[in-house]
């Protein structure tokens, strides 16, 4: 686990994570309630596959959304050590 050094703004780091992590839940949520549920309706309008939107949505483009929230919050948070000086 990562350390911080001395030197760092421990609150100022803290607050960037914090922030990170409440963006990514709010796509995380959008994506899995919002999309599935939420916006099924006006999602269905639209046809991937022969499938309806909301619906694939619900079942498959949630998971690819979630990997990628996955990937970019390795590299955002490898980002904010860098700017805190949080040594790895």
């Amino acid at each position: 686990m990562a350390e911080p050094s001395e030197d760092i703004d421990k609150a100022g780091y803290w607050r960037a994570t914090r922030g990170l992590t409440l963006r990514l839940l709010a796509i995380w949520f959008m994506v899995s309630f919002g999309a599935g549920i939420l916006f099924r309706d006006v999602l269905d309008q639209v046809s991937i596959g022969g499938a309806p939107l909301g619906f694939w949505f619900a079942q498959q483009g949630s998971i690819y959304v979630f990997v990628g929230l996955i990937f970019y919050y390795c590299w955002a948070m490898a980002r904010l050590e860098r700017k805190f000086g949080v040594k790895g």
